[in-house]
């Protein structure tokens, strides 16, 4: 016997066999059950989602002679030709071929002629939207009213060029796209009852391919078989279908996110030789960011998405962020393919884009060795349960073997921000608890504050605070003629002041480490009393650096981005002859070896200190970015004080019931 396609040898004969569709299987079974049968019916949807198949099988239905059933014997005559193309009273007509009026009408003459050997005459006529405006202007009276032996089954890929006139008298039914879960388990049925091995993406990679149609799906596997010699493979796949391995594509995205723009055209020409078009690569690419982005918010959709335990390692490192932006810039650069002097150049300029766009501050760890996907052949001899055992809509979920990740999500930052606009006020309440996920530089935990010296010792570094400030034209507001003078002057004073003498400074503003308060790791989520420093709170303290040694010194530092960021979420302090720097357990991450030794150089060259290390752990002592929280809580209730007590704003609320909006006020 010759061969015979999968898409024929496997096409349903009943509705048992129809892979989802439940939506239009219910309706069409219900009234085969209780005889409620309409003359004509309209099925609309893609290629290859059972269109004419369904229509076959209602042919059945209502010829069948064991009677009008929805499950059709598939053993009696009737049955038996139509599965086999020869039932005489089952006309299948292909529109596309038979546009003309005269066509239809002759078609229409035999209309009148009672059935030869079934039950009803069956009229399938499939893209019946590609019938002329006469055509269908011939068919109207009889779709109207037909004889009751005449039955009309239409099927169409396009149902908005029918006549609004052919829709009302049809019973509409609009089969969906299938989704990739359901075509990769029939396809693993199929090939276990065909005794042919494959590997499980490879399957997935099929199914995504298809596009929601189940009739390409099965035409690429024959394709893939021969590709593979009688085994679906990954590799068989991959060259078929001119995609790129997933290996490469994770290898493409690291060199991307850590900025080896040598490597990545490498890993690129690698590609391009493997790959009949280059312009595929985008779309790979895009779909391995949808799938990283979709983990990330929903971890157990690895599974069902493909993503391997690679990608799931390289997406617990990125922002969800930058995910967003990833595939933005992707969907872009697939547009400007089109006016890309090549395809080879478009690509590059997205890859660059991309690699453009990445956070100067990331730094991404490539997945352990045993991460990578190990495919194993599935064999024939242990297929798969069928798809079609249960309802679609019943059947279970494919279990996923996710790794939760040990640490939380890191915020994402702009490497190009200097951090200086940290100092401006933040007018925001202060919540009784924050997320530390989701916590803002001046919204950290706050600890208790060691006793500090007056503010006249404080008079040399401020001048050099506002001598910098000055000279970056950082100032808040602008400069008068007496502010002007008054920081020339305190520059000079700042000149004539001793190394050695800011030294003592410091070593008075850190406390002993004996001193420290034993605190629970609890208490640094709830907010704690620091009477220390609200007691130099005054109504014009706008600054943390005002009050506080360590503030100001990291403004003469002059820090940059994450490395300022660090030393502001950090406690100074004293070990014998040299320092220490205690930063906050929420703010770790962002310690490496470049911020340490950017800080270490900085303090050695500007107040010649020697900083023995960067510690992480909890200190007594507050940071500057818990100092400035607490002068901006200060300033706001200031503020909203000021304001209730004002006339105009009392006279408002006692004559019209008006009422202040807290999160509104902000202090000048």
């Amino acid at each position: 016997m010759s061969y015979q396609v999968l898409a024929r040898k496997w096409r349903p004969r009943n509705f048992a066999e129809v892979v989802g569709q439940q939506h239009v299987l219910k309706p069409l079974f219900n009234a085969l059950q209780t005889g409620r049968l309409h003359h004509a019916w309209l099925l609309t949807g893609t290629r290859g989602v059972g269109k004419t198949t369904i229509a076959r099988i209602l042919a059945k239905s209502l010829n069948c002679e064991q009677g009008i059933t929805a499950e059709p014997c598939g053993q009696c005559g009737a049955c038996t030709a139509i599965d086999q193309g020869r039932f005489v009273d089952l006309l299948e007509i292909d529109a596309a071929s038979r546009t003309k009026v005269e066509d239809t009408r002759e078609l229409l003459d035999n209309v009148q002629y009672a059935p030869t050997q079934g039950r009803f005459k069956v009229y399938l006529i499939d893209e019946v939207h590609m019938l002329s405006r006469h055509s269908f202007n011939a068919l109207l009276k009889t779709l109207e009213e037909p004889p009751e032996h005449v039955k009309f089954l239409l099927a169409t890929t396009d149902p908005q060029k029918l006549p609004i006139t052919v829709l009302s008298r049809c019973l509409q039914f609009n089969l969906k796209a299938l989704s990739r879960d359901e075509i990769a388990q029939h396809l693993m049925q199929v090939l276990g009852a065909e005794n042919i091995s494959f590997e499980e993406p490879a399957i997935q990679a099929l199914a995504r391919a298809a596009q929601g149609s189940m009739r390409d799906a099965l035409s690429l596997t024959d394709q893939a078989i021969a590709q593979g010699d009688h085994a679906v493979t990954v590799h068989g796949v991959q060259q078929m279908l001119g995609s790129v391995p997933s290996y490469q594509l994770i290898s493409l995205m690291q060199n991307v996110l850590s900025g080896d723009a040598e490597t990545m055209l490498q890993t690129l020409e690698q590609v391009a030789g493997q790959v009949p078009d280059l312009s595929g690569l985008l779309p790979e690419l895009q779909n391995l960011i949808h799938q990283m982005a979709l983990y990330k918010a929903v971890p157990e959709t690895a599974h069902a998405t493909g993503l391997e335990p690679a990608g799931q390692h390289l997406a617990q490192q990125l922002p969800a962020e930058l995910l967003q932006v990833f595939y933005d810039i992707l969907v872009q650069g697939r547009r400007d393919l089109n006016y890309a002097s090549d395809v080879r150049s478009g690509v590059e300029m997205t890859l660059l884009r991309l690699m453009a766009f990445r956070p100067e501050y990331l730094e991404v760890v490539e997945a352990p060795p045993e991460m990578v996907t190990k495919v194993k052949p599935v064999t024939a001899k242990t297929p798969p349960p069928s798809a079609l055992s249960t309802p679609m809509d019943q059947s279970a979920e494919p279990e996923a073997n996710i790794t939760e990740p040990e640490f939380e999500p890191e915020p994402e930052y702009d490497s190009n921000d200097r951090l200086e606009d940290e100092f401006e006020p933040d007018y925001q309440a202060e919540p009784d608890e924050t997320p530390q996920s989701q916590q803002s530089v001046t919204e950290q935990p706050e600890q208790e504050q060691p006793e500090q010296s007056p503010q006249h010792d404080l008079q040399a570094l401020l001048a050099t605070r506002s001598a910098l400030a000055q000279k970056k034209n950082r100032e808040v507001n602008p400069p008068t003629a007496d502010t002007t003078q008054s920081a020339i002057n305190a520059e000079k004073s700042a000149e004539t002041q001793p190394v050695n003498e800011l030294q003592k400074q410091v070593e008075a503003a850190t406390p002993p480490s004996e001193q420290q308060a034993q605190e629970s790791p609890e208490a640094s989520n709830t907010p704690v009393e620091l009477p220390e420093i609200d007691a130099q709170i005054t109504d014009s303290t706008q600054r943390a650096a005002e009050i506080d040694r360590w503030s100001a010194m990291i403004d003469a530092l002059d820090l940059h981005g994450l490395t300022r960021q660090l030393a502001r979420n950090s406690v100074l302090q004293k070990e014998h002859d040299q320092y220490v720097l205690m930063v906050r357990k929420n703010w770790a991450y962002l310690l490496n070896d470049g911020a340490v030794i950017t800080i270490k150089e900085a303090m050695a060259e500007q107040f010649d200190m020697i900083l023995r290390d960067i510690l992480v752990g909890d200190a007594e002592a507050a940071t500057p970015v818990e100092i400035q929280q607490r002068i901006n809580n200060h300033r706001m209730n200031v503020a909203q004080q000021t304001l209730a007590q004002d006339p105009i704003a009392q006279q408002l609320e006692n004559e019209f019931g008006a009422q202040l909006k807290a999160d509104s006020v902000k202090p000048d």
